[in-house]
């Protein structure tokens, strides 16, 4: 039985050439997805997903319009498939912008004009690094980043699972803060390769253009809570978005609570739409007793519309 349902969307390193090719041939949903990106964008987000090259497809101004694009589509393919409203819908960093669509708090032409002046923003941001912890208890994240703290900025970026957290800043106080939790405890620290230290006080400039960017765009009350990353909170006031928008930009990702947060309040069937298969491996970290679904090509949609629709039926 089927309690209640989240959309999740990923977010920026889920990104792989030729994601969604197969989604824009069969299904006029995914297509037209594209198409309207392709014109609103005025260069082939299409071309830059199913060819690459792959270095074009991770520079930050293309990455972030081509996972929203690609998310989009699959999630309208599902829709025009199934007749299904999730109760709740969440996106990790980007993936929050697929989010707000989904819930009707702004049009698809809208969603691509600010997911790409996010991305140019921070792409055109540098300096500063990121690297992925695993398996670091919160007193040995405290010390570390206070070790780290000595030498420069650093903050935690995203709080993805009870089992990985992000660190960014400056790029010697990272290394020390994971030197310190590597040598206290931590199974791994990962350096990441991004072009600056994202979710950070680095990216504060970037998120104060922003908000001067939106401040007239058009946005509509949500139809459905989005949980956003920058408080784990359900979130459905126009005004909201408007605030938390900019401040997503250089404050931390709080995914763990907000998956948390959502299975709190009973729902037990989350549904990653998109490239890749991130947030299910987090989801397995942070509620390992729900279940995942995920949607990034036509085999897995065809076997999640069938899984639920049996879940469905047995309610």
């Amino acid at each position: 039985m089927v309690k209640k349902i989240a959309f999740l969307f990923p977010g920026q390193g889920a990104q792989t050439v030729g994601m969604g090719k197969d989604l824009y041939e069969e299904y006029e949903a995914a297509k037209n997805v594209y198409d309207i990106a392709n014109n609103v964008l005025e260069r082939s987000i299409s071309d830059i997903c199913f060819n690459g090259p792959e270095d074009a497809l991770k520079q930050t101004v293309n990455t972030q319009p081509c996972i929203v694009t690609t998310s989009i589509a699959a999630m309208e393919v599902l829709r025009s498939a199934l007749n299904l409203t999730p109760d709740y819908t969440a996106g990790h960093s980007l993936g929050e912008y697929c989010a707000m669509f989904t819930a009707g708090v702004m049009s698809l032409e809208t969603t691509l004009k600010l997911i790409q002046k996010r991305a140019d923003l921070m792409g055109a941001t540098k300096g500063g690094s990121m690297a992925a912890v695993l398996n670091a208890n919160d007193d040995v994240l405290k010390a570390g980043l206070k070790e780290g703290s000595k030498i420069g900025y650093v903050d935690v970026a995203n709080y993805n699972s009870p089992a990985q957290v992000v660190i960014t800043g400056d790029s010697e106080a990272v290394k020390a803060a994971g030197d310190y939790m590597l040598a206290n405890g931590a199974r791994r620290v990962v350096p990441l390769a991004v072009s600056g230290a994202f979710h950070s006080k680095f990216m504060e400039s970037a998120g104060k253009e922003f908000e001067k960017f939106i401040v007239d765009t058009e946005l509509n009350n949500a139809a459905i809570p989005v949980v956003t990353n920058v408080d784990a909170e359900p979130t459905t006031l126009a005004e909201d978005f408007r605030r938390k928008m900019p401040r997503q930009i250089y404050s931390s990702v709080h995914w763990t609570q907000t998956i948390q947060k959502m299975a709190a309040d009973g729902v037990d069937t989350f549904i990653e739409i998109g490239p890749g298969k991130v947030l299910a491996g987090l989801n397995k970290k942070i509620v390992p007793e729900a279940v995942v679904y995920n949607i990034f090509d036509k085999a897995s949609l065809e076997t999640t519309i069938s899984a639920l629709k049996e879940q469905m039926a047995s309610v």
